[in-house]
């Protein structure tokens, strides 16, 4: 639940910030008139109290709000977490539709409370507390206590109806003692807590015949039907009221030096933020107000509103009617697709959240105890026909991931066996040879003894050949030498890589014949899908067949490969494992040897990863590449060494090292993090550097390159009179930094490439690369429209392979987010962390940097499913007996 955080600590509505003190609470509920309502949950049952703000206090800090008295042992460390917060969240048209009609107001109102108890439920009787030495002794609940605020809009004043439910992590045990929540129980029932949520939006009776009273209708995704054309407006001023009111906090502390704003002063610059730029309002907004000049902004987006819809017969699926199988296989491809991070495992709860979701879809309306019993038997159905089982212990945790989809497992199986019939040793190409090639391409630069090495073997004759290595440490160079070897000898390289944009750098690079890893699959007759589950099948044509996408006949692979060539497969800890047995069958057919380069501590692959992992465990010599070349400062590259793969303790060091060596910037909130990456692209261009702004997910690359779009703008460096529609309506500018996401060789641009906007006319917009203002492309509005983003900002899937001149990493990214973020800049690195202390900033950097290994065999992943095991809480103590009992369950099953 750490994950669901929201501004409730932090300040900032959305962020992803832990609960962390007492104060805090007070902070956050004083914020838009929150009302403090305590919920006791005991044994099943609701009561619920008002809480003042003192009481609010003493109740985030463990002490019973009404007695005074103390609940357990004090938690003396400064970031242990004193609340953990979920959201009742909906999709934005429900907020839209609740202010523009008071009766919807009153029926979404009903709807959340239903949410709200069946949740705080949940919580009681699911979750539990830890005890005893290193809590190894699970104890249920018998008391858990919730705190509620609710709120109308967010921190841009933006309508956004929802609740904070702020579970206190004191919990009081069936045996009537208090002590800690399992926070790492709780944090993966959250799993649950949102789909629970998801199903309630969807299918509660009530709610649904609300809408459809006012002629409203729920599509697909879950909007409401009639009002999803006002989401993207709305979000678009939403994010110029944070822009307003990041300039204006900036303005507020340049005339007050040393000074932090106060609450109220925060309040006055909100409704500031709000009110600037619209026509005829006041500079501090009127709250009163607020809903009347919303409707009527509202109003004149879409006129039409105004006027009462006829009321509609809700439509809904009978549950009798209902495919079983069907909802169990589509909860199996849930589970699984999100287990891409822990090896494809998923445990007995993530099953229960897929098939919650799975039901959400189906369009039953019911009520929400109707709808248990189905619940249970599609979640035993999945379990039973779509899983195999990698514990067999009695009484295992329903949170501990020992499960794994039957495809996963098999797909792991058989491609490990086909890597195995494949990898034939052979002969390397002798390495003076090597020397001599590589002296002739560069005279003033000489590969080190391991590139030297690497290069001779992909020279050579070994069927595959595994080559791994930091950040920085000349695969590119090292390729370059090796494909003239090959061509020396009569053979080809031909690069694949997983974009296209990869696979091109590498090609130009190293002069080599090159293609994305897909655009081949795909000439080899490889075919791929979405079937009913939402599952991705692949498929193989055969030549004279009937190609399904086109409809014409495939005749065939247009790309000759010869069993002496050699297919080099570049950034290929990105190769997901059934793009591999894909390229494993286009191998064999072939004949054609195979290498893979690239570190697997990067970025891994949108699917399951482990590929270039079976390709290392198989190769005859695999070859590291360990000596870093790419950064000025030889400390710096000792650093990213350790920060690779740190252990627990080399883990604490490392970050305690970025820390101290100014490597990183701490900030308050998410708002601040947003600005303070805005003012270090403003830096990098004053100075003409190149600079990569790395962040967690797109949404926040997004918003920050709408941050600086704002500040560009008001500076006058975009041309406003001139601009183009972009993915999600982006509106965009010419002089933007923008990033096309679509391979299109009409127009030759591939994903994920930068380019800067030159001219935009009636029918298309003319971009300029990030790197050469001399090379330029054409694009359409309707390219623009579908596959056009702001590009001042990426995801670590966006900077991959990139090198700047410096690099900042945004916070809440994962462990290949903050290493490859930090390997980006040759001459400065660093990263922005949300902590109010040096010390929460190390701990949280190294809780990032510890990572899972990767889970390549069925038995890696048992062992790593029988470590979660042995580090959950029992129901009883884990004595030497429950212990060997869980081993022996383990080695049965190897």
């Amino acid at each position: 639940m750490k994950q669901a955080i929201a501004y409730a600590f932090g300040g900032v509505c959305d962020a992803t910030l832990t609960a962390k003190t007492a104060d805090g609470g007070i902070a956050a509920a004083n914020y838009a008139d929150a009302v403090m309502t305590r919920y006791i949950v005991e044994h099943g049952a609701i009561r619920d109290d008002l809480l003042t703000r003192t009481q609010l206090r003493d109740w985030v800090d463990g002490v019973d709000p009404l007695a005074g008295e103390r609940r357990g042992t004090r938690r003396e460390w400064p970031d242990a977490d004193l609340v953990l917060d979920a959201t009742i969240n909906a999709p934005k048209t429900y907020s839209i539709a609740a202010m523009l009609d008071p009766e919807l107001n009153a029926a979404y109102e009903d709807l959340q409370d239903r949410l709200r108890d069946r949740i705080v439920k949940l919580w009681q009787s699911e979750l539990n507390a830890r005890r005893g030495h290193a809590g190894a002794i699970r104890e249920d609940l018998k008391r858990i206590e919730v705190v509620e605020l609710r709120h109308e809009r967010s921190r841009s004043l933006d309508p956004h109806k929802h609740r904070h439910l702020w579970l206190n992590v004191r919990v009081q045990g069936t045996d009537g003692r208090w002590s800690n929540l399992d926070t790492r129980v709780a944090m993966r029932f959250q799993n649950i807590v949102n789909a629970e949520g998801d199903l309630g939006a969807r299918t509660d009776p009530a709610w649904i015949g609300a809408l459809a009273s006012k002629g409203l209708t729920l599509n697909a995704d879950g909007e409401i039907e009639q009002l999803a054309h006002l989401v993207r407006p709305l979000s678009k001023r939403a994010a110029q009221i944070e822009a307003n009111k990041a300039a204006r906090i900036a303005w507020w502390k340049e005339q007050h030096p040393g000074q932090e704003p106060s609450r109220g002063v925060l309040t006055q610059i909100d409704r500031w933020a709000w009110a600037a730029g619209r026509p005829n309002k006041p500079t501090i907004v009127n709250e009163d107000d607020w809903g009347a000049v919303v409707r009527s902004e509202i109003g004149e987006i879409d006129p039409a509103l105004g006027s009462a819809r006829r009321p509609v017969t809700p439509t809904a699926t009978d549950i009798a009617s209902l495919d079983l199988a069907l909802l169990a296989a589509k909860a199996i491809v849930d589970a699984d697709t999100r287990s891409t991070g822990t090896g494809g495992r998923f445990s007995v709860m993530d099953v229960r959240a897929g098939a919650i979701r799975a039901l959400a879809s189906s369009g039953v309306v019911a009520e929400r105890d109707q709808l248990d019993a189905l619940l249970d038997s599609v979640t035993s159905e999945a379990i039973g026909a779509f899983t195999v089982t990698l514990l067999t212990a009695p009484d295992i945790p329903a949170h501990v991931k020992r499960l794994m989809a039957t495809n996963t497992a098999t797909l792991k199986t058989t491609l490990a066996a086909r890597i195995d019939a494949l990898s034939a040793p052979g002969i390397p190409l002798i390495q003076r040879d090597i020397d001599l090639i590589a002296r002739a391409l560069s005279p003033d630069k000489t590969l080190d003894a391991n590139q030297t090495q690497a290069a001779s073997e992909i020279a050579g004759t070994s069927r595959t050949v595994a080559i791994s290595g930091p950040a920085g440490t000349g695969k590119t160079t090292m390729l370059k030498v090796a494909g003239a070897a090959l061509r020396r000898q009569g053979r080809n390289m031909i690069i694949i890589a997983p974009t296209k944009k990869a696979s091109a750098v590498a090609g130009r690079e190293t002069g080599s014949a090159s293609s994305s890893l897909h655009q081949l699959l795909h000439d080899y007759g490889w075919r791929w899908s979405t079937d009913e589950t939402g599952a991705t099948k692949w498929a193989r044509l055969k030549s004279g067949e009937l190609d399904p996408q086109t409809g014409g006949v495939y005749a065939g692979a247009r790309t000759r490969i010869l069993p002496t060539d050699r297919i080099v497969v570049d950034e290929a800890g990105m190769l997901d494992l059934e793009a591999a047995s894909a390229l494993v069958d286009v191998v064999e057919r072939t004949g054609a040897n195979v290498a893979v380069v690239g570190d697997e501590r990067q970025a891994l692959p949108v699917g399951h990863s482990g590929a270039m992992a079976l390709f290392w465990r198989r190769a005859a010599r695999p070859i590291e590449l360990t000596s870093i070349y790419r950064y000025s400062d030889p400390d710096w590259a000792d650093l990213t060494r350790r920060l690779r793969e740190p252990d627990t303790r080399e883990a604490e060091n490392v970050a305690r090292e970025l820390v101290e060596t100014g490597h990183v910037a701490l900030v308050h909130n998410a708002a601040a993090a947003q600005e303070t990456m805005a003012d270090a692209w403003f830096n990098s261009r004053h100075h003409g550097e190149t600079l990569a702004l790395v962040t967690a997910t797109h949404a926040e690359a997004q918003a920050v390159g709408e941050a600086i779009q704002k500040r560009r703008l008001e500076a006058g460096e975009l041309r406003a009179s001139q601009s183009i529609v972009g993915q999600a309506e982006q509106i965009i500018y010419v002089g933007d930094v923008v990033q096309t996401r679509r391979n299109d060789g009409a127009a030759d641009v591939q994903n994920r490439q930068s380019w800067v906007v030159k001219s935009i006319s009636r029918e298309h917009a003319v971009l300029a690369s990030a790197s050469d203002s001399s090379d330029l492309r054409k694009i359409t509005r309707s390219y623009a429209a579908a596959h056009l983003h702001l590009g001042y900002a990426s995801t670590v899937y966006g900077v991959q392979g990139e090198t700047t001149d410096r690099s900042l990493v945004g916070p809440g990214v994962d462990s290949a987010g903050l290493y490859v973020g930090l390997t980006r800049g040759k001459h400065q690195n660093a990263t922005v962390v949300i902590a109010s202390t040096d010390a929460s900033a190390r701990a949280q950097l190294a809780e990032t940097m510890r990572r899972g290994g990767i889970e390549e065999t069925i038995a890696k992943s048992r062992t790593a499913a029988m470590a979660e095991l042995t580090s959950a809480a029992s129901a009883v103590a884990a004595g030497p007996a429950a212990l060997a009992n869980r081993d022996r369950s383990a080695v049965e099953l190897r």
